[in-house]
């Protein structure tokens, strides 16, 4: 009889979740170093720089993700207000002078003890759990728009703006976007969404036409030639990295564009690196990857044991895939460059632990189911 309980304890957790996470966490680890290398030891006099740093991050989140698949989601969905309290908080700590730390004219680190974390990325977990608690108290009664407007949309919209201050206009779409998808998913009426979009894409557009960088930056997506030594820099020379890829990639190691060709390469278009070194196929079997992940997380909420698992779990999945589809849009110059990190390949530490940590809350679900 013990021995029936111990497999299905043992089935309880979502083989192929942690398999594809790992083959993911792995992948991103090969990609930074390849991407860094150069500037590593330019910066650093240290290859494996930002390797190790990713490698020490990628650690913490493997905890982490063990311990919050142990960790009852419900219990973080009740505390969930006084975690987006924290992460507000932090958003505000962040923006003041000596305090946050200033990086290519962007003030969205913090550094502590060694380490440098950005508030934003913790922001993004702490929101998706907020609206869960939100959106689960209506399960059974309709929401009037005024209440969705102040309980579940204004807490978002002011994530947004101290995002948008530090400046991350990126980033701060995410917030948006999330809880556009979660109240979708808590059934919230279509009539709300056709009154609450046009003001989203109305404060979009000042956001961009009010600082001449964006305006810049919305040239360069329309015509990547205009201004190649300039504001076209990046996105012109991300192209001629994906078109020397072809079909199988010029190899590990390979890559020209991580010899200062594309600034930051190990961050937001590393993607370049994983199409010039792989080629079509390396591309392809990356976002097979993130298919199969999407495709375990919808599996998992549609097992999940209540309602609060449902829309969280779609929640952390709505979080992930729009991340990725930002990202990789941004790449391919099918939206501007957005500044949104690729889930799990992209460097930075924040991102990575956060990410790992919701992969852990979704195992702890199904663990439940």
């Amino acid at each position: 009889m013990r021995q029936v309980n111990l497999f299905s304890q043992k089935s309880a957790f979502d083989i192929p979740l942690i398999v594809v996470t790992i083959l993911l966490v792995i992948f991103g680890l090969v990609i930074i170093y390849e991407a860094s290398v150069v500037a590593a030891f330019r910066d650093f006099g240290d290859k494996l720089y930002y390797f190790k740093n990713q490698l020490i991050w990628a650690s913490l989140g493997l905890f982490s993700l063990g311990f919050f698949s142990f960790f009852d989601y419900r219990k973080l969905i009740r505390v969930a207000p006084f975690l987006l309290a924290i992460s507000i908080l932090l958003l505000l700590i962040v923006l003041i002078p000596g305090v946050g730390t200033k990086i290519y004219g962007a003030r969205r680190w913090i550094s502590a003890a060694g380490f440098t974390f950005q508030p934003s990325e913790v922001a993004k977990l702490a929101l998706v759990l907020y609206e869960t608690a939100i959106i689960s108290k209506f399960e059974k009664y309709k929401i009037k728009f005024t209440d969705a407007l102040v309980v579940i949309f204004l807490p978002a919209a002011v994530i947004s703006a101290l995002v948008l201050l530090e400046p991350d206009l990126g980033t701060s779409l995410i917030f948006i976007a999330v809880a556009l998808i979660l109240y979708f998913v808590g059934r919230g009426p279509i009539v709300h969404f056709i009154l609450i979009i046009p003001p989203i894409i109305l404060a979009a557009v000042m956001a961009v036409f009010t600082h001449p960088y964006r305006i810049e930056r919305v040239k360069s997506f329309f015509d990547p030639t205009h201004d190649p030594q300039g504001a076209s820099y990046q996105i012109y020379q991300i192209l001629i990295a994906l078109s020397s890829g072809g079909l199988l990639g010029v190899g590990l190691g390979g890559s020209r564009s991580k010899f200062d060709f594309i600034p930051e390469i190990q961050s937001d278009a590393i993607f370049a690196v994983v199409v010039e070194e792989l080629g079509f196929v390396g591309a392809v079997f990356l976002i097979c990857l993130f298919l199969f992940l999407i495709k375990r997380s919808i599996h998992i909420a549609r097992l999940a044991p209540d309602y609060q698992g449902k829309i969280l779990a779609m929640g952390i999945i709505g979080l992930l895939s729009v991340q990725i589809l930002f990202n990789l849009s941004s790449v391919v110059a099918l939206v501007p460059l957005t500044g949104v990190p690729l889930p799990f390949i992209s460097y930075g530490g924040s991102s990575l632990f956060v990410t790992m940590t919701s992969i852990g809350i979704l195992l702890n679900i199904k663990r439940q189911s």
